[in-house]
Parts: C-alpha cells; sequence; structure tokens
C-alpha cells in the first residue's frame, strides 16, 4: 500500500545511554523529508537525536523553490547541527542525494564524529548542466527524474517538475562543496546503488579522489537511487547505526568528543 508523503521535518530528542549522540540528516532535491524518515526514525529508536529539516523551497511548490538559493539549502541543515551540537557529545551528519552534498558540507565545515551518505551527488553529468546558467531565463522546468525506486508502491514526494533556476542552485553548490571536500577529517560511509538513474559513478569517483579521510564504500544490489526507501534500506539503516556506535565507542576510548563550533561559517 503507497503511504502519502509526509513533508514536516522530524526531530527527536537524545534517549539513549553513555555519551550523547546526535544526527542532523537531510533529504534531496526536489524532495521532503519522507524519502529518508524512516532512516530518521530508526536512528531515533536507537536513542540518537535527530534533526531532519524541511529544505527551504521543499513540499510546497517548484515555483517556490525557483526562488531560493542553495545557500538556504545549506543553512537550514547547519542550524539544525548547531541545535545538536549544544545538546549532544557527538554529531554525525547524513544524507541521501543532494542531502548527501550537505552532509558532505557539514563535515567538511563542521567538527563531527563521521557521515554517512547514500547515492550523493557532486557531478552534474547533464550536458545542459553547461548552459543551465542561461538556460533558466528561456526553459522554466524540465520533467522531474522521482521515483528512482525498485520496490514497488513507493513515493519520495519530489515535485513532478523541476525548476531550471533551481538546478543552476544545485549547481553551484556543487562546486562550491567540491572545493571543500579535503577539509574532512572524520571517517565517511557511503552506500551507492549499482543501478543509480539520477546520479552516476563519477560523484561518488570524484568524493573519493577529494576526501582524504577513511571512506568506506558499501554498494546495495537491490535498490535505485532512492535507496532509503528501497530493498536494501534495512541495510542502510543497521549499517549506519553501527557506524555510529563503532566511531563513537574509539572517540570515547582514545579521546575527546569533538570541539564545539557555535559560529556559523562565513560561506
Amino acid at each position: 500500500m503507497k503511504m502519502l508523503p509526509d513533508f514536516s521535518p522530524f526531530l527527536s530528542s537524545w534517549s539513549g545511554t553513555g555519551p550523547r549522540v546526535g544526527v542532523v540528516m537531510s533529504h534531496g532535491f526536489t524532495g521532503s523529508p519522507h524519502s529518508v524518515r524512516p532512516w530518521a526514525e530508526h536512528l531515533a529508536a536507537a536513542g540518537c537525536a535527530v534533526r531532519l529539516p524541511l529544505l527551504p523551497g521543499h513540499g510546497t511548490t517548484w515555483q517556490d523553490m525557483a526562488t531560493r538559493s542553495w545557500r538556504e539549502w545549506h543553512r537550514a541543515v547547519d542550524d539544525a547541527y548547531l541545535e545538536l551540537a549544544n545538546e549532544c557529545d557527538y554529531v554525525f551528519a547524513a544524507g541521501l542525494s543532494m542531502g548527501g552534498t550537505l552532509a558532505l558540507r557539514i563535515a567538511a565545515t563542521r567538527p563531527v564524529a563521521g557521515t554517512v551518505v547514500v547515492n550523493p551527488g557532486l557531478v552534474l553529468d547533464d550536458p545542459r548542466a553547461v548552459i543551465v546558467a542561461a538556460l533558466k531565463y528561456v526553459v522554466k522546468t524540465t520533467p522531474a527524474i522521482a521515483n528512482d525506486i525498485l520496490k514497488p508502491d513507493q513515493d519520495e514526494g519530489a515535485y513532478a517538475r523541476t525548476p531550471v533556476a533551481a538546478a543552476h542552485q544545485l549547481k553551484k553548490m556543487y562546486k562550491d562543496t567540491a572545493s571543500l571536500l579535503p577539509r574532512i577529517s572524520s571517517p565517511v560511509l557511503v552506500y551507492k546503488s549499482t543501478v543509480d538513474n539520477v546520479i552516476s559513478n563519477a560523484s561518488l569517483e570524484f568524493l573519493r579522489s577529494r576526501v582524504q579521510a577513511s571512506v568506506d564504500i558499501n554498494y546495495l544490489h537491490n535498490s535505485r537511487h532512492v535507496a532509503t526507501l528501497d530493498n536494501d534500506a534495512p541495510e542502510i539503516f543497521a549499517g549506519t547505526a553501527d557506524f555510529i556506535h563503532k566511531t563513537v565507542a574509539a572517540l570515547a576510548e582514545h579521546g575527546p568528543s569533538p570541539e564545539k563550533d557555535t559560529a556559523h561559517e562565513q560561506a
């Protein structure tokens, strides 16, 4: 039975034992928290404090999204990180697709304990990306590639049309974030679908070439792009919880928690 998409943000308080652990999460481009809500709920059930904001211009209309800057998307996730940093001993970043890009950006600009990304984007393969800055004045929208999901009866809650102006913002965010990747110093766990009709392997190879910290890649053979709603979702959820547990245990044993940073990035 197909569930109606839930566009509302998700948050939970810490309820575990030991160090207080938080996870800031992000959904993808033109999508909503619905696409990663089960992931957030799993981590909340494991005791983590979770913040999953609705990115500006999402969950409303494509016309609204066309007026938004990528810096607004980043700020929403960064604000959520700062909330968790004030409450928790350790904060992790996580995201799907463009949400993975935002999670990597947080990892490069804030002292996160670790990062988990699912089919993250860093490279725009569409040949129209070269002229997208001019194209947005001629073509307002293009058909969206939504619901790239192998499992039946799933709906990620994405827009049916993609605003070209927003695609231009995505391109600018990819470029800016790419320059920051070498700053990431904490471990990164990557889940990549072997068949992904939205993000090609070029983004994964770029990530692997630029991130100097530990990068662990796990391939998903029974899911498409929106893997957090697909057949391999249980593997992602359990693997994320295990990654968080092991990373926190190692940090607690070998050193102090990451330094709290409450100043906004001046980007």
